[in-house]
């Protein structure tokens, strides 16, 4: 663990292309001259987790966006798995090999534009979130390539097979940990900025997969609520959750929403994060870079005052 005075973390939570609103959430901090020490991010959020801590602007990383989430991505349909769905005794099931998406493109994709660059090569810190498949473990990668840290992280059970990292067989780490702020403390932040995402439900069940996908965000959603509660109140890091809405649905494929998606962050960033780093929506001009024990004092002193005005 990294122990440094001051230290700032970004945590983008899982979220699929809704992820790309913390670009806005990150531009608002440079706004108000706030530094990110480290990034973490959760399924879709590894992507930009990723793009930030190698130095990316915010022009390349939606730019990168469009690359990898494309309407051909979901029409990739993975046979075997169709064929183990429907006749599993026929054709056996192997869990560790099942995804309806054939992810062939989206890892070509991924290697054309990152290559074999490991996750010692970015300029800052980065951890991405996943899920042993096996022992129901979250885990955190740290090491090796950042293609299969980004794959492991968005393996959306079901939709992506499982893949292997250091010998691990990992799934989406949205599973366990859809916004993982615990990494973000255990790295040494003291100051953790979580860009999290509600997943709406559909006016009406009526089908065998919508009602599995509300399941999964009944659970999804109390997941990400517990976990945030808990690390908030046990541990000594402030934690700045920017909760981000949408006026619309966002698929996955949705990229030509790109600029309203980082819209949305903007302005949850700005509505959302304490007074000693806005006044009436304009970064004060005596914020620097970073006041760490200012900083800090300040969202304790809030956040002593919500709780007696709670009580």
């Amino acid at each position: 663990m990294m122990q440094n005075t001051n230290r700032t973390a970004l945590v983008i939570g899982s979220g699929g292309l809704k992820c790309a609103a913390a670009l806005g959430v990150w531009q608002v901090l440079r706004e108000a001259n706030i530094p990110i020490d480290l990034t973490v991010g959760c399924s879709g959020g590894s992507l930009y987790a990723t793009a930030i801590a190698l130095g990316y602007s915010q022009e390349e990383a939606a730019a990168l966006t469009q690359q990898l989430w494309t309407a051909e991505l979901a029409q990739q349909r993975h046979l075997p798995s169709i064929r183990q769905a429907l006749l599993p005794r026929l054709f056996g099931f192997r869990a560790e090999r099942f995804g309806l998406i054939d992810d062939r493109l989206i890892v070509q994709q991924l290697e054309n534009v990152l290559g074999n660059t490991t996750f010692a090569e970015t300029k800052l810190p980065l951890f991405l979130a996943a899920t042993d498949l096996h022992s129901g473990e979250p885990v955190t990668i740290s090491s090796g390539r950042l293609v299969d840290g980004i794959r492991a992280s968005i393996g959306i059970p079901i939709v992506f097979a499982p893949w292997e990292v250091n010998g691990r067989t990992l799934i989406d780490g949205g599973a366990t940990n859809p916004l993982p702020v615990d990494v973000a403390v255990r790295e040494g932040a003291n100051l953790i900025v979580a860009v999290g995402f509600e997943n709406p439900f559909e006016t009406a069940v009526s089908t065998l997969g919508q009602f599995a996908a509300r399941m999964a965000r009944i659970q999804i959603n109390n997941l990400r609520k517990a976990n945030f509660a808990f690390h908030h109140a046990a541990h000594h890091a402030e934690i700045l959750p920017v909760m981000v809405q949408f006026e619309e649905d966002v698929g996955l494929t949705d990229t030509h929403k790109i600029p309203q998606i980082i819209a949305a962050g903007v302005k949850a960033a700005r509505e959302q994060l304490p007074d000693f780093i806005w006044q009436d929506g304009i970064p004060k001009a005596e914020t620097p870079a970073l006041h760490g024990e200012k900083m800090m004092q300040t969202v304790t002193i809030q956040a002593e005052e919500n709780n007696q005005g709670s009580q």
